[in-house]
């Protein structure tokens, strides 16, 4: 079929609304801000318990206020706020009590340090009638948004295959807090593809997970996962992570691959590779053409994961509040099914492979 134009952009609000942000860490500067800016987001101010790092940020940013405490960035905030919750997982149960009933929020992933924790932060929300949604923003990766564009018009067919790959090296001690965890790499990052693929296919019927730790970090609980997701006997879905491959850039791998009757697309995910540098996105897809070979085009791609996809999930977030939009797509609720699926990969992998019969 003919493709004239494959949408890779978010839709915005109407009217954004101001932004007050609680948390200053990596994440925040390296992504949550950056994307604001691009997008036109204000940020009407920011807190963090380390007071410099909020100092930082702000100067940074051009952020006017930094409240010296919690409770002046609740009762100073706008009455139309979205707050910006982006602390560490364990603590997002400290912070919401806070916020005014009825308040708007956009909780960083995870939803919590265990599935546990997200039922009781949903629990939470739901006696303080927050809005709030979880910051899956993988879903809104200009990849991510070009290759749904092309599957929802029937592209590629019906789609049947979802896999995500990794080879690549991940310099783990840039984030020491995660060596006091039981859980690394499947809560910490393969949640990402268990959300993206929930996005695409729903829930599964249940998962088969082995994730396991490196000999050369016995510090961190786990560094590789390889997750099967049982969807029936016609799709497969998997993620296979390898994050200790230190023999250099020529064999990392680092992809998203979807696979239809009629096509099949692939994204580079140039992030992850020779990482913190990073390598280019690339973004082909192959469509089926009666009587022709199979042959693959490239789509430039608009954006990256950090920090495009950023704008994504804050955007969708004020789009439902302004009733532009009739569903949030990444909503509290949503986010818990994700950590049931990060729960049962870890029942899984805690449960081992079935014996093999004498």
């Amino acid at each position: 079929m003919p493709i004239k134009r494959i949408n890779q952009a978010p839709e915005l609000p109407e009217n954004s609304r101001p932004i007050v942000a609680i948390g200053a860490g990596g994440i925040v500067n390296d992504a949550h801000q950056p994307a604001y800016r691009k997008a036109g987001f204000e940020t009407y101010g920011i807190f963090d318990i380390d007071q410099e790092k909020a100092r930082e940020t702000a100067k940074r940013f051009d952020i006017k206020r930094v409240f010296p405490s919690l409770e002046e960035t609740v009762s100073s905030a706008p009455d139309n706020a979205v707050f910006d919750v982006a602390v560490p997982a364990g603590v997002i149960l400290d912070i919401l009590p806070t916020l005014p009933v009825g308040a708007a929020v956009l909780i960083q992933k995870p939803l919590g340090d265990d599935f546990e924790q997200a039922k009781a932060i949903r629990e939470l929300c739901r006696h303080r009638e927050l809005i709030a949604a979880v910051n899956f923003q993988m879903r809104y990766a200009p990849y991510v948004l070009a290759a749904r564009h092309l599957i929802d018009q029937g592209a590629i067919g019906d789609l049947h295959d979802l896999e995500v790959r990794l080879t690549v090296y991940t310099p783990w001690h840039l984030w020491t807090f995660l060596e006091r965890l039981p859980r690394v790499e499947i809560l910490y990052h393969s949640i990402h593809y268990l959300d993206l693929i929930r996005s695409f296919f729903g829930d599964p019927a249940g998962v088969y997970a082995k994730t396991l730790r490196h000999p050369k970090m016995p510090k961190l609980a786990s560094t590789r996962s390889s997750i099967i997701l049982d969807y029936g006997d016609t799709l497969r879905a998997n993620v296979s992570t390898n994050h200790n491959h230190e023999y250099g850039l020529k064999h990392q791998e680092s992809y998203v691959k979807w696979e239809g009757t009629e096509g099949a697309i692939k994204a580079t995910i140039g992030l992850l590779l020779n990482y913190p540098q990073g390598e280019p996105d690339a973004f082909e897809y192959c469509l089926f053409s009666e009587g022709k070979a199979p042959t693959w085009k490239s789509l430039e791609l608009e954006g990256s994961w950090f920090p495009d996809a950023f704008i994504g999930t804050m955007a969708s977030l004020m789009r439902y509040l302004e009733g532009s939009a009739a569903t949030l797509p990444t909503s509290v609720d949503d986010a818990v099914r994700t950590m049931a699926l990060v729960e049962a990969a870890h029942r899984s992998s805690d449960a081992g492979g079935t014996p093999i019969p004498g």
